[in-house]
């Protein structure tokens, strides 16, 4: 056993790689080995408090389209208020675009991106 081994051993490390540890890492997390990155991503956000803004605005920045829950914040009607008015009008700043889908979730896009909303038909 040389050196490097002995040392290697002392520190934890070995030659043999665990691929199942590897692939399950940190650092891996983000990585999709399957399939070449993509320009843009759909990120789900769950919107906790208001500081989560500044991270909807710098993803909207990145060109990504954000699936906002907003479950959590629907208990705080007054801060949830406040915080769509806030995206509202960094929306219109930038010509994305916002929409409700249901009563937790919220599409919101980011510029040159439109959605299509349609109404149901009255009967």
């Amino acid at each position: 056993m040389g050196v490097f081994d002995r040392l290697g051993k002392t520190l934890g490390v070995s030659k043999e790689l665990d691929i199942e540890e590897y692939m399950n890492s940190a650092e891996m997390e983000n990585v999709d080995i399957m399939n070449e990155p993509a320009d843009f991503y759909i990120k789900p956000v769950a919107l906790k408090d208001e500081s989560d803004v500044t991270l909807i605005e710098d993803e909207l920045g990145k060109k990504n389209i954000i699936l906002l829950n907003i479950s959590e914040m629907s208990k705080r009607p007054n801060t949830l208020t406040k915080i769509v008015d806030t995206l509202k009008d960094y929306i219109s700043k930038t010509n994305g675009d916002i929409a409700k889908i249901d009563e937790e979730k919220i599409l919101i896009t980011p510029a040159k991106v439109k959605i299509i909303k349609t109404k149901k038909p009255t009967k």
